[in-house]
């Protein structure tokens, strides 16, 4: 903010990815004054469009703004993409896999309901027993370890591989869980699939030689944790994403198949999400749709979402 310069200039792939208040912050920057104070700013635009969906809000803020804006979508630049098709696989949990995913969001709703609990860890806890509940949806082993119970996605999983192998194609996996990989990483070495490990330890030297090995053909699958993996990286080597769990944010999803439909893909992109049927990952996706919505008339596409309330986390726990 202390830079001295006449003129002022800023490059970004997401301007917005969690809230408004990234928004303002670029703003701050780029044109001092414009939005006003951050206190401002919310009374006027971030909590009646996040909070309220006021479109009257929005339409002022876009006014405001699109002067400063020039959106340039990749469909817009790169005429020659191959492609992409996005496909989400509705994942049927076994009989045993429901009962105890049942039995662990009654357990979270039991806990949150706990009076005793601060206001200010509520929000925190929530999340925590929402985590939970994530993770038991890939598998339960990564909940209760001690359990061994077949997981259904793990079991589309295998299925989705083998016949993209059997047809001479690769794949990046990504999740948002390294001991998720972990089982999936498992599995390949007991199989003898080869395969490129990429997650937010490796260090850059290293992110660099798995990429270009697998670039130059050395491996089938690349597995990815969605963080590490959801920018920075070519990977036109493959031609299937598969998204083993959702995430909050559509555009970090986006971000991270786009490391295959990128210039230099020649070949048609199909992304997979395998999504549990009947669980929280149902309303994650659904979750999805809202936020693209609201960038679409704030910022014609840019990747965005808005915070989540706690009440708003807690509707994601009481209604299946």
């Amino acid at each position: 903010m202390s830079l001295q310069a006449g003129f002022r200039l800023l490059t970004t792939g997401t301007p917005i990815e969690n809230h408004l208040g990234e928004l303002w912050n670029l703003f701050r920057f780029l044109n001092p004054g414009l939005l006003g104070s951050l206190e401002r700013f919310n009374q006027r635009f971030a909590t009646p469009i996040e909070k309220n969906k006021s479109k009257t809000a929005r339409h002022q803020l876009k006014k405001l703004i699109q002067p400063f804006i020039l959106r340039r979508l990749k469909n817009q630049v790169l005429d020659e993409l191959p492609e992409k098709t996005d496909i989400t696989l509705q994942i049927e949990l076994s009989e045993k896999e429901k009962a105890f995913y049942e039995a662990l969001r009654l357990n979270a709703i039991k806990k949150l309901n706990n009076k005793d609990v601060p206001a200010g860890q509520k929000h925190l806890q929530i999340l925590a027993e929402i985590m939970k509940l994530r993770r038991a949806c890939c598998n339960v082993k990564l909940v209760e370890d001690k359990i061994d119970l077949p997981s259904s996605k793990f079991n589309a999983f295998t299925e989705i591989l083998e016949e993209l192998l059997e047809n001479k194609h690769k794949a990046l996996v990504f999740s948002q869980f390294v001991d998720h990989l972990a089982i999936l990483k498992k599995y390949l070495e007991e199989n003898k699939i080869p395969f490129q490990y990429l997650d937010g330890s490796t260090s850059m030297k290293e992110r660099k030689l798995r990429v270009d090995a697998f670039q130059q053909g050395e491996g089938e699958v690349f597995l990815i944790s969605l963080k590490a993996g959801g920018t920075g990286l070519n990977l036109t080597a493959a031609d299937y994403v598969i998204h083993m769990d959702p995430w909050w944010n559509p555009a970090v999803e986006d971000q991270a198949s786009d490391r295959a439909h990128r210039m230099g893909q020649k070949r048609p992109v199909t992304v997979y999400r395998l999504v549990a049927k009947d669980t929280i990952e149902e309303k994650i996706v659904d979750l999805h749709k809202h936020k693209r919505d609201l960038a679409d008339s704030l910022l014609e596409e840019t990747d965005m979402s808005g915070k989540i309330s706690a009440d708003e986390l807690l509707n994601l726990l009481k209604e299946r």
